[in-house]
């Protein structure tokens, strides 16, 4: 097996950031663990290497920093949510037999123990209605090259990352998908997604916790769409801004045209039609009322919540670092 780097950036060793590195010791004894918090911290980890980032800096450049001091040939990020499945490295590291592939990705899929409000935006987000086709990010889908992919479970070949400077980025979030955008246009090679290998990665819980996280996710892709080429520009990340602006607009223009009022209406129609889809298909797996209502109400707030932060981002000159 190649000599891996498992490289896990917190603001504070928290019971999550416990829990990653326990389940990451025990399946990988022999692996270096790298976790990264904004401060010393008096609490030992047995078997890992801990560097405080003081003053504190974005996830982004706290993986360059623990980078810079890894030993191994592939770096392994996992976020401090998240935890490994069995088989996570086995299934990840047969693709950097490829000479031609750079990173590769994998799902992050609820974990059992999540209570009811985390369960909820973990089906938000692995629904059609609620992902589109970027479902696969959040539950086992079909192997396939991609140009973006979450950094809360992705593995990178060193050479690779140095070639491109790393992340090199304040942004948070979204600097993920700054660097797989420079990795694939700098290298030329390719990202693979491996369904098998998976991580458990903990929800926010809806409707705050997933909303603001939401917000964040469409204000950074807004912004990345204007200022940069690539991989943010696919058009499935403006359809929720596109809902938007049609649910405001639908209305008006529905007075003056009758056209205009059957389109309003038939698309209406298919996203409440897609709703039910939805609400059948969380029931079936979950067999609880209260949580697949707030699917259902989440699923329409997290469009409305990333289609508005996308176009605040589209009309900011500049982010914050």
């Amino acid at each position: 097996m190649r000599t891996v780097s498992i490289i896990i950036p917190v603001k504070e060793i928290n019971d999550y950031a416990r829990e990653a590195v326990r389940c990451v010791r025990s399946l990988y004894p022999d692996s270096e663990i790298m976790v990264i918090p904004d401060h010393n911290t008096l609490e030992e980890l047995t078997g890992v290497t801990v560097i405080p980032s003081w003053p504190e800096i974005a996830p982004g450049r706290k993986r360059d920093l623990a980078a810079h001091h890894a030993r191994g040939e592939i770096l392994a990020f996992l976020d401090d949510d998240a935890y490994p499945g069995e088989g996570w490295l086995e299934e990840a590291l047969v693709h950097f037999e490829q000479d031609d592939i750079a990173a590769v990705g994998g799902p992050g899929v609820t974990p059992p123990s999540n209570d009811r409000y985390q369960r909820a935006s973990g089906w938000i987000l692995a629904s059609f209605l609620g992902s589109g086709w970027c479902t696969y990010r959040f539950r086992p889908g079909t192997r396939r090259v991609v140009d973006d992919f979450p950094s809360m479970n992705l593995l990178v070949r060193k050479s690779d990352f140095n070639a491109v400077n790393g992340f090199d980025s304040g942004y948070w979030p979204g600097e993920d998908s700054d660097f797989c955008r420079k990795l694939v246009n700098e290298t030329g090679r390719r990202i693979i997604y491996e369904p098998n290998a998976l991580v458990y990665h903990h929800r926010r819980r809806v409707f705050r916790g997933h909303l603001r996280q939401q917000a964040r996710y469409g204000l950074h892709r807004g912004h990345f769409a204007r200022r940069f080429s690539g991989n943010s520009r696919h058009i499935s990340y403006a359809v929720p801004a596109l809902f938007t602006l049609g649910l405001v607009a639908g209305p008006l223009i529905s007075f003056y045209s009758q056209l205009g009022m059957v389109l309003y209406l038939s698309v209406l129609a298919l996203y409440v039609a897609g709703l039910g889809a939805t609400a059948l298909w969380v029931w079936y797996h979950e067999r609880d009322f209260v949580l697949t209502t707030l699917v259902v109400g989440g699923t329409f707030m997290t469009h409305v919540t990333y289609g508005i932060s996308y176009i605040r981002g589209m009309l900011t000159k500049e982010l914050a670092h």
